[in-house]
């Protein structure tokens, strides 16, 4: 059987700070796999950002926008940090992508370095489990206008400042006014990011498959301020009311800083991230294999 895929793009982490050794440790790997898919009829390339950071330069190269026009697949080596960030880029143009961990934790990167093959063989011929993950679209207004843009995958987070006191924060959701808090901060998170800043906040964990977000105060000033579930919202507004240095920041990639006044306004995305995943995954195995639940049980 032919594979399902033609044209599947290689890409892995290469943000300025990575440890040199991680793309040592990438290059064989992409290399390996850019001539097994190769040998398989497949049309390989490799992100432009990817072949600079491992001196991969034997392979066609694209930029994201290239990857999105000419690529029906992106396959990830990385960490879920790295898989985010393609995701988050990807999503609007419906390319689908399928992770290998090289990272700590690999709640969405789920197949293993030594497990490449027998893997991602059967995926490559349609036997996969696929897994939309809604984003967020999040802007920041000022005076009427709005001076920020950007999607989240995981989480859209307003913070006080490094060395400022708390914030305090208005909020309404879908024009009803729900609450001044003051905090450190308030986080809203999708499904996805329920697993990340916000559970270590102490939010809930949501099913993917949920529609809703989840807003999560960082360190309240009341304790009675707890994190809410909120069902399929068509707006979030937080202004902030008071508060010096704050920011607002979109999967702590991009960050904004505030003024007195500015609102930060948080709708769903229309585009979901596709994940791709061996077949019989399961979110639950995923959170008792990360979280180590039931270690030492039968």
């Amino acid at each position: 059987m032919n594979p399902m895929f033609r044209h599947i793009a290689l890409m892995g982490k290469h943000h300025p700070s990575a440890n040199p050794s991680t793309a040592l440790t990438a290059k064989p790997i992409l290399q390996a796999l850019a001539q097994k898919l190769g040998q398989q009829g497949m049309a390989v390339s490799i992100e432009q950002e990817t072949a600079a950071h491992t001196g991969l330069s034997d392979l066609p190269t694209l930029d994201l926008a290239g990857v999105a026009k000419a690529c029906d697949l992106a396959i990830v080596l990385g960490g879920d940090g790295t898989m985010l960030g393609y995701g988050r880029q990807l999503a609007p143009h419906g390319v689908p992508l399928i992770g290998i961990n090289q990272g700590r934790l690999g709640f969405i990167t789920d197949i293993a370095v030594d497990q490449i093959e027998s893997t991602l063989q059967p995926m490559l011929h349609g036997d996969f489990e696929e897994d939309r993950r809604m984003l967020m679209h999040g802007q920041v207004w000022r005076d009427g206008a709005c001076v920020f843009d950007a999607f989240a995958l995981n989480d859209v987070v307003v913070n006080r400042g490094a060395t400022s006191g708390m914030v305090e924060l208005r909020v309404t959701v879908d024009g009803h006014f729900v609450a001044n808090q003051r905090a450190d901060g308030l986080i809203i998170a999708t499904p996805t990011g329920s697993t990340a800043y916000a559970l270590s906040a102490g939010g809930p964990m949501l099913q993917p498959s949920l529609a809703g977000l989840v807003m999560v105060p960082i360190a309240p000033h009341t304790l009675s301020n707890r994190p809410l579930v909120l069902a399929d919202p068509a707006e979030i507004v937080i202004e902030l009311v008071a508060g010096r240095d704050a920011s607002a920041n979109f999967d702590m990639q991009s960050l904004s800083t505030l003024h007195i006044g500015d609102q930060v306004k948080v709708r769903k995305s229309p585009h979901n991230a596709v994940f791709l995943h061996p077949r019989g995954w399961s979110y639950f195995d995923t959170l008792r294999q990360k979280l180590h639940w039931n270690e030492g049980g039968s």
